[in-house]
């Protein structure tokens, strides 16, 4: 799995409004987004840099995502795994 580093919390909305996602509400400073079958929503908090472990923890809740996101403007592919989860 690729190592990851933080980013900005609007790259990472950008990421999660991209592949589906829709802003639902905010509190504070967590922007808190939806998206039809996946049960829990997606929590980012508006820092500078948002840390390693709620990017991998966004990742797991919105267990439908996918593994190649386009960004706009032509930048280069953003590629992601997909988080490995336990399966009962």
């Amino acid at each position: 799995m690729p190592k990851f580093a933080p980013v900005d919390w609007r790259t990472l909305e950008k990421i999660f409004l991209a592949t589906g996602f829709r802003f639902a509400r905010q509190e504070g400073s967590h922007r808190s987004y939806l998206k039809q079958g996946i049960a829990r929503p997606v929590v980012i908090p508006t820092y500078r840099e948002v840390p390693v472990f709620v990017i991998r923890n966004n990742l797991k809740n919105g267990r439908n995502f996918p593994l190649r996101i386009l960004p706009p403007f032509g930048a280069m592919p953003l590629e992601l795994n997909r988080v490995k989860t336990r399966q009962n």
